[in-house]
């Protein structure tokens, strides 16, 4: 459960950070999918950069605890 705070919680501040500078860049209406506009509301584009924002975050917090290990964790 430890490790899950230290994972989530960082990445949650990370997520939210990144989502922020993304989209005063750049205007959600404006995005392409494809090479095809978007057809989702500004709510949900938001909602997906956000949880992909967090989740690469994420992602990145795991790799951290991960390469954290003792040698004795490791070899248990």
């Amino acid at each position: 459960m430890k490790n899950a705070i230290f994972i989530l919680w960082p990445s949650f501040v990370v997520g939210g950070v990144g989502e922020v500078v993304f989209f005063t860049v750049f205007d959600p209406q404006e995005l392409y999918l494809f090479g095809e506009p978007t057809t989702l509301s500004r709510l949900s584009v938001y909602s997906i950069g956000f949880f992909l924002c967090w989740a690469f975050a994420a992602a990145s917090s795991a790799f951290t605890c991960f390469l954290q290990r003792s040698a004795g964790e490791v070899n248990r």
